[in-house]
């Protein structure tokens, strides 16, 4: 495990539109795939670029709270930067927009 921390520390939720695709950015889904899936896939970005953000809609924003808290807790990432904001979503074509909630770490 130590081989994987070393120069690691940092974690950051940005913004993830598509004007700010970044490559150590991971979308996080509820329904795609299993938690430690993600944990494991930040692990290593972390190696790779010593820093990964977690971006999430709706109710996957849980999800990447408990990843960030994993990696934390493992003492893999110091928390950098969290923010959330609201993203007009449309339900079905041609339907009326509806605000989700939008958290990035």
């Amino acid at each position: 495990m130590e081989g994987i921390t070393e120069g690691v520390n940092s974690l950051n939720i940005a913004d993830s539109s598509p004007s700010n695709n970044k490559k150590n950015r991971i979308q996080v889904s509820n329904t795609k795939k299993p938690l430690f899936f993600y944990v494991n896939l930040a692990k290593r970005y972390m190696q790779q670029y010593n820093e990964v953000e977690l971006s999430a809609l709706g109710m996957a924003i849980a999800t990447v709270v408990t990843i960030a808290e994993i990696l934390k807790n493992n003492g893999l990432v110091v928390e950098k930067k969290i923010m959330t904001s609201t993203v007009d979503m449309r339900e079905e074509s041609g339907g009326r927009p509806v605000q989700k909630a939008k958290e990035f770490y």
